[in-house]
């Protein structure tokens, strides 16, 4: 790579610049005709003239030597950006941090196996296309896969419009659903409310994680 960079045409001095360089390395000491009619005179200010003109043009291919060398990192970001071992790795790091979040909100009352397959499955569908509601129910499909779609959806319904419209719902309510009691004593429909409590908790946050990365 280092020999087609020294290789290029982009890096080799030009003509342009060796005159330039040339001009601006002559005797600073050069008399000034102060008289037009004198027979040099035409010589020393057609000289600056094209001292001028090597100027514009140095000018002019460093312009467009930049444009080309800032096109290039775009592109080389672009890349590295939807590369996928950077979404890889970064899914990981978002994963990681969620699941540390969920576990100090609710690892008191809530399985960890439970927590761990809602962040996952909320990591997987991130930037999907997928509505909050369809979002919700597959998050908590991931721990109840015997429930139907739709008797999720009637229960996602207020949460996805609380995180539309910018409504919060705090972790304790969650923790009052379940109360003193043992997981294993609680309903599956309570189950499953927990469960979709915990998803859009799960959401909000996977949100805020992507927002501060």
């Amino acid at each position: 790579m280092v020999n087609n960079i020294n290789g290029s045409n982009t890096f080799k001095t030009s003509q342009v610049e060796l005159e330039l360089l040339h001009t601006l390395l002559e005797d600073e000491d050069a008399t000034y005709p102060w008289n037009p009619t004198e027979e040099h005179s035409d010589d020393y200010y057609l000289q600056i003239e094209q001292q001028f003109q090597m100027e514009d043009v140095l000018n002019e291919e460093l312009a467009m030597r930049s444009s080309s060398f800032y096109n290039t990192l775009d592109t080389l970001w672009s890349g590295l950006f939807n590369s996928e071992h950077y979404k890889h790795n970064t899914k990981s790091a978002f994963l990681s941090e969620l699941q540390q979040n969920l576990q100090a909100s609710f690892a008191n009352r809530i399985p960890q196996d439970w927590l761990k397959s809602i962040a996952q499955k909320a990591t997987e569908m991130l930037n999907s296309q997928q509505s909050v509601g369809e979002q919700l129910v597959q998050c908590v499909q991931s721990v109840l896969p015997q429930w139907d779609a739709d008797d999720l959806f009637v229960m996602a319904r207020p949460l996805a419009f609380a995180m539309r419209s910018g409504e919060t719902q705090t972790e304790n309510s969650v923790i009052d659903m379940v109360g003193n009691r043992e997981w294993t004593n609680i309903s599956e429909i309570e189950k499953a409310k927990v469960s979709m409590a915990i998803a859009y908790h799960a959401l909000k946050q996977l949100k805020s994680i992507q927002e501060e990365a």
